[in-house]
This record gives C-alpha cells, sequence and structure tokens, in this order.
C-alpha cells in the first residue's frame, strides 16, 4: 500500500492528503465524493489507482437525461437467439468514476445506492452481484449550481470521505508542467501495476 501511495504521488502532484485517503477509504470498503473544480485531476486520480491496483475502470458522465438503466443495465430480447438477455451497465467494475454525480436527477442517483451499499444491482427483478472489490469515486463542480441536483441525505450517507481537491502550489505546478511539457514522461505512458485486486481483498481481510 505505501508503493500504490508513492507511486500515485507520482502522477497526481499536490494532493498527499486527499491520496492517501481515497486509498484508505478503498481499503476500508467505503467510497469517496471528490468536490474541485474542473482541471484539478479528479478524473486522473480514479483512472491512476485503477490501473495501479490492475481493476476493471468504468466511468460514466453523468447528465440530466440519463435513466438508471444507463448504470445498472438492462434486459433486451435477441432476436437471433430468441431469449431475453442481461446487458450489464456500466457499474459491473472495479472502480467506477461517477463523474458530475449532481448534474443527473434523484431517479438516476438513486441507481447507486443499492450498488454501493449492498454491493448488488437489481435488473428487471434480479439481483446480480458486483465485482469485489467495488470502489466508487464520486465527483461534483461546486462552483455551478444551474442544472445540478443536489444528493440527498441518503445517497451523501454512503461515502464514507467529501473530499475538497485545490489548487497545487506553485511547486506542485512546475512539477506538473514538468510531466506534461514538451518531452515530459508519464503522459501517455502506461502504467504498470503495483498490486492487484486481490491484494486489495487480502488487506481489507487483515484489516
Amino acid at each position: 500500500m505505501q508503493r500504490l501511495v508513492e507511486r500515485m504521488e507520482q502522477t497526481i502532484f499536490g494532493q498527499r492528503a486527499n491520496v492517501r485517503l481515497v486509498v484508505a477509504a478503498m481499503l476500508a470498503g467505503g467510497h469517496v465524493l471528490l468536490e474541485g473544480v474542473p482541471g484539478l485531476g479528479k478524473t486522473k486520480l480514479a483512472r491512476t489507482l485503477a490501473a495501479l491496483t490492475d481493476g476493471a475502470y468504468r466511468r460514466v458522465q453523468f447528465t440530466p437525461d440519463m435513466m438508471p438503466s444507463d448504470i445498472t443495465g438492462n434486459v433486451i430480447y435477441n432476436l437471433q437467439e430468441n431469449r431475453y438477455v442481461t446487458i450489464k451497465g456500466p457499474v459491473f467494475c472495479n472502480l467506477l468514476l461517477a463523474d458530475e454525480i449532481n448534474r443527473t436527477g434523484p431517479k438516476t442517483q438513486s441507481a447507486l445506492l443499492e450498488a454501493m451499499e449492498e454491493r448488488q444491482v437489481t435488473i428487471q427483478g434480479e439481483t446480480h452481484k458486483l465485482p469485489a472489490p467495488f470502489f466508487v469515486i464520486a465527483t461534483q463542480n461546486p462552483v455551478e449550481y444551474e442544472g445540478t441536483y443536489p444528493l440527498p441525505e441518503a445517497q451523501l450517507d454512503r461515502f464514507l470521505f467529501k473530499l475538497t481537491l485545490d489548487y497545487p502550489g506553485e511547486a506542485q505546478e512546475r512539477d506538473i508542467y514538468k510531466a506534461h511539457g514538451l518531452g515530459g514522461a508519464g503522459v501517455d505512458e502506461p502504467i504498470e501495476p503495483v498490486c492487484s485486486v486481490d491484494d486489495i481483498l487480502r488487506h481489507r481481510e487483515a484489516l
């Protein structure tokens, strides 16, 4: 876990405390709500964590017209096979990034309630277990309130931490420029995992 934190800090600059709390939440079996203005690396943090733990990663961009089935999945009729087939949604993964979760309506927000609390979803009356570990990182923009739906208390209760990402300091901004500027490494380089999802599960059991 120490190697995981150190490797994340080599990619996510100026967020040392938040990186450690995100890893702590994952080990504790909780979920995290990230709040911050665009461009501070919320999506990159989730994507980097998924790559370093070698877990299945999905990103859902929440919009006002999104339906619950867009997250959990649906049942369709397959004409070729003459039977109903369950199409599983993006929630079936190890790390789900719920981007701008406050931009969708309460009905769709509630689709995550069962998944976050019970680690399962119900599609057309049939219950499906989610992969283990299942970890949700949700983001919301604190600046724009037009066209947003504040998260209800029942939804907020599913998050172990609400973390605020702020602008990095001058030294961290220089590190970001060096890493992402011309000739910088780490922009498109593949990230090698430092642990597996099985390691995360073992640590959870130990805790």
